[in-house]
């Protein structure tokens, strides 16, 4: 063969991916040469080169030059570890509508993982969450095509849409043998922070669901609080399940929120010690300390661990739930000069007590998704779970997400009641019960406390089910009539009154939630333990 002349496309996407490790340099401000003094770059860039060229050439079929080399720089991020990734322009817009805006879709957080669409997190609030999507579960077809090996830029074309308009999924669940179909509505995505905050039932308990960390979370947090202690609130539960992190800096301004001024909150250490911090309580707030309960869950990553990890280290806040994600590395967004960027880890983070909370990530992605949502693995000293000490002298363990001190379990339900929640029969139902019971609209927690459904419940399921052709289980029905009555009540409520009281009836009758009340003598506890009082 002989030597190939180099295109244009070529000349150009090379020429950008030099300028992407150069703005890696600008920004750690070290020179190449003293990174890599034994390496010979220009030597394995021409390997590429060649290999490239040949492609070019020789392949079966024409190729796109950008094509081939985004995939080049997606493995060469994707050798490193699994958050480190490259963003394209139109991804790279969409993340900042993320973190700062809002966009029209279905509203989930997802990973192409082994060429399976997965969701990471449904987004509270929006209409995937109400649909009953969940993490781990697999989109395996969008409208009745196979999502089989579909890109990011694919699941943006087909997930996103107008306002109004609907899509079909259908779903694979973990230990459900058989997918089923779910059609979702496409509605505006708010992207806040703060999506329930209210008062428990029993006068006293704070509630804030926490469902990430964007730019104003800190101050969303700060307003809640605000309002519950106006409400007379003595005790909080922050409620930080499903959340899959954000912005460090809005980590510990929260965290600040909760911890008089001096204590190291997080810190953060790098290959490069420019990416080396330690960021403290700066004593922002004269807030009266109270007993505190934070819920998590194996969807709470990154950001969520933060918060948690410091209120667990610093003996602040009782952490309950089930282990949490275990994502302990720190990226730096790097913008390309084409538009796009990638996302590079530069740091590990580091708890209050020292702990690193990542979990191992060398069997390859499919391993690491998979075992933070496996509660068979009981965590306990070993060389990976080192043991380390919170500022009270409790043994926590480091390696593999935040340990509860407490665990709850969460609700079980079965396949049938999936099926329900996509066929939209509970969304159908309470819309009607709620237009033939205008009557409760008077007394929520009358509502809540006293609304009961008859015998009409199960003919009026039985015979929605027929009319979407969906199998009535007996036996399934029974199992979870709790949940059923619970969310139906909730979709009362919300045409009754507003999503806000929605989220008020599923949190009021959430068994992980009356868990979490039950907790708080042992919170108590724990403030006396750490010495915690106002002022200090």
């Amino acid at each position: 063969m002989n030597p190939l002349r180099i295109d244009g496309t070529l000349k150009k996407v090379l020429w950008l991916a030099l300028v992407g490790v150069g703005a890696v340099l600008l920004y750690m401000q070290i020179k190449p040469t003293r990174l890599y003094p034994q390496e010979n770059i220009r030597t394995d860039l021409d390997r590429f080169m060649e290999v490239f060229m040949y492609v070019k050439r020789y392949y079966v079929e024409p190729v796109e030059s950008d094509k081939l080399i985004t995939g080049a720089i997606e493995g060469l991020l994707g050798k490193l570890d699994p958050h480190s990734v490259y963003l394209p322009q139109k991804s790279l817009e969409q993340e900042s509508e993320r973190m700062e805006g809002h966009f029209e879709g279905i509203g989930i957080e997802f990973v192409v993982l082994n060429k399976v669409l997965t969701v990471v997190s449904p987004i509270v609030g929006g209409p995937a969450e109400a649909a009953g999507l969940a993490p781990g579960d697999q989109i395996i077809r969008i409208e009745d095509k196979s999502a089989y090996g579909i890109t990011e830029d694919e699941v943006f074309k087909k997930l996103r849409g107008p306002k109004g308009s609907k899509v079909k999924i259908s779903v694979l669940r973990a230990n459900q043998s058989e997918p089923f179909d779910v059609v979702i509505t496409r509605d505006r995505i708010p992207i806040y922070s703060v999506y329930a905050s209210f008062m428990l039932d029993d006068g006293k308990t704070g509630y804030i669901w926490l469902a990430r960390f964007a730019k104003t979370s800190a101050e969303e947090m700060q307003a809640a609080l605000k309002e519950l202690e106006a409400q007379g609130m003595k005790q909080l539960i922050l409620d930080l399940r499903y959340n899959p992190g954000g912005l460090l800096e809005q980590a510990t301004e929260l965290a600040d929120l909760f911890i008089p001024g001096g204590h190291r909150l997080v810190y953060t250490r790098g290959r490069n010690k420019a990416n080396d911090e330690d960021f403290f309580s700066t004593n922002s707030t004269d807030r009266a300390i109270m007993p505190l309960v934070v819920m998590i869950d194996h969807g709470s990553a990154s950001a969520s661990e933060i918060v948690a990890g410091a209120m667990q280290d610093l003996d602040r806040g009782l952490v309950v739930g089930q282990t949490s994600f275990g994502k302990g590395l720190v990226q730096n967004q790097i913008r390309l000069k084409d538009g796009a960027a990638i996302r590079l880890t530069v740091a590990r983070y580091y708890t209050p007590s020292g702990r690193l909370i990542q979990r191992p990530y060398d069997n390859g992605l499919v391993d690491y998704y998979a075992d933070a949502y496996d509660d068979s693995k009981e965590q306990k000293p070993d060389s990976l779970h080192k043991p380390y000490k919170t500022r009270a002298g409790r043994t926590v363990l480091g390696g593999g997400g935040i340990v509860p001190d407490s665990t709850t379990q969460p609700e079980r339900i079965t396949r049938f009641f999936n099926q329900l929640v996509g066929k939209r029969i509970f969304f159908e139902l309470g819309a009607r019960y709620a237009i033939q019971h205008k009557e409760q609209a008077a007394d929520f927690n009358r509502f809540y406390s006293q609304f009961n459904f008859g015998e009409e419940l199960a003919d009026d399921i039985r015979a929605s089910c027929k009319k979407q052709g969906l199998e009535f289980s007996e036996e399934a029905y029974k199992k979870d009539l709790a949940i059923i009555k619970t969310m139906i009540k909730a979709e009362m409520a919300r045409n009754l009154w507003d999503s806000r009281h929605y989220y008020m009836m599923m949190k009021y009758a959430d068994p992980e939630v009356r868990q979490a009340v039950s907790f708080m003598p042992a919170a108590q506890k724990l403030l006396k333990l750490g010495k915690w009082k106002a002022g200090n």
